[in-house]
């Protein structure tokens, strides 16, 4: 049993077809859902199209390295999943997971009904992305403000008229910040302490010199900093013919207010820290480090590389830029009319009726093995490296997970039939 028709799901399911074991695929919307229904209309992957392939099937298109436009990207799963005749079920929400012996009863519904099956193995393959996660303090904003997180932003014409505060500096928070500039709306970006990337570095895209110099491959144990694992991924956009390079000086000079950290909300005063400058030169460093790198690689392998060109988005903010911002903000002489919160999800593991959760309700697992023979879990960051997190590291947890079950003894007549 495999529980999610994303990425990890049909990655698996690539593998268990190959060893011909018997499984389906429980997906509770469409395949590829996630990126269907928490994507805005505009949005297009961070990685290029050649790091996006899925197990079995390299990317063959004369882009290699443009990038999908999110239904180009579904549309793609789709075609993976009949190309290898995966057995995905659609509409089918997993309510609960229950050891039976040496069986797990998976209890779902589907079309209102609810049934049950029962499997030897369960890949739990749903991902993070479960649940918006939006801070307490948007009880103080005021009653009248449209307040909507990321996973439901598709468009500025789905929003009420006036400016928009966007809280959040990651990825998303950026690229809808953007997204909305360009709609002509007056934006005011909240940020926060996250590194960026350069887009393309010497005519070739960053994602490309990390897989020659081993950067996606680094695991877990490896980190001098477990903190790592942790941190929110780094500002960098896919929207462009070769994507482009997001900075929090650039998007100030495209027009967008930046301020420091959200603290406070009182009698419809917006307020922040004086963080701005630290978050400024925190992501200028990050991207200066990795471009380091990048140099340090090809001087230490003989490498003969293009020319460096030009970028004006990744220039260091200068002092004026960097301490650039307001501390506070009146919503309604701003003429604020929405609140966008770009603060990430969480994920709610407590269908799985077993002691598998640490004290922050995270999955306890080795390499997505978890201490419950059994089950396994699949799509998550860090799972076991840091490519783990992107598609592109799909196929090598995947693999790694199929040969794990592969080895496990499968108790006689345990695969997925239906329960009596």
């Amino acid at each position: 049993m495999v529980i999610g028709g994303g990425q990890a799901g049909l990655g698996v399911g690539y593998y268990l077809r190959a060893a011909r074991s018997k499984f389906v695929i429980f997906e509770r919307g469409r395949v590829g859902e996630t990126w269907r229904a928490q994507r805005w209309d505009s949005f297009s992957v961070n990685t290029p199209n050649w790091a996006n392939a899925l197990p079995g099937d390299p990317y063959e298109g004369d882009k290699p390295d443009g990038f999908y436009h999110r239904d180009e990207l579904v549309e793609y799963f789709e075609q993976y999943a009949g190309k290898f005749d995966l057995p995905v079920t659609e509409g089918v929400t997993v309510r609960a997971v229950d050891a039976d012996g040496d069986v797990f009863r998976v209890t779902y519904e589907v079309a209102g009904a609810v049934e049950t099956v029962t499997a030897a193995n369960v890949v739990v393959a749903s991902g993070i992305m479960q649940a918006p996660k939006i801070p307490a303090i948007r009880e103080r904003f005021p009653e009248w403000l449209h307040q909507l997180h990321a996973s439901e932003y598709r468009s500025s014409e789905d929003l009420p008229p006036g400016a928009v505060v966007v809280i959040g500096g990651g990825q998303s928070g950026c690229q809808i910040s953007m997204d909305l500039i360009h709609a002509g709306r007056d934006v005011y970006l909240c940020t926060s302490k996250v590194g960026r990337l350069r887009r393309r570095y010497r005519q070739r895209d960053v994602v490309e010199w990390g897989e020659d110099m081993g950067f996606w491959d680094v695991a877990v144990e490896e980190l001098s900093d477990p903190a790592i694992q942790f941190a929110a991924q780094p500002q960098v956009s896919g929207v462009g013919r070769y994507g482009s390079t997001l900075s929090l000086q650039s998007m100030a000079r495209d027009g967008v207010h930046l301020m420091g950290r959200l603290s406070n909300v009182e009698d419809g005063v917006l307020k922040t820290d004086d963080s701005l400058a630290e978050h400024v030169a925190f992501a200028d460093e990050r991207s200066a480090e990795f471009t380091r790198m990048i140099e340090d690689w090809i001087s230490s392998n003989g490498i003969s590389a293009a020319p460096v060109e030009e970028d004006p988005n990744d220039e260091p903010a200068s002092e004026e830029v960097a301490g650039f911002g307001t501390t506070t903000l009146d919503l309604e002489k701003a003429g604020v009319g929405s609140v966008i919160w770009c603060t990430g999800f969480t994920a709610d593991f407590d269908w799985i009726h077993a002691p598998l959760t640490d004290e922050n309700g995270q999955p306890v697992h080795e390499r997505g093995v978890s201490p419950i023979p059994g089950i396994y879990f699949l799509g998550f960051p860090w799972l076991h490296s840091r490519k783990s997190g992107i598609i592109h590291g799909v196929g090598e947890d995947a693999r790694f997970i199929a040969e794990a079950i592969a080895s496990r003894t499968a108790p006689t007549g345990s695969s997925v039939e239906p329960a009596t």
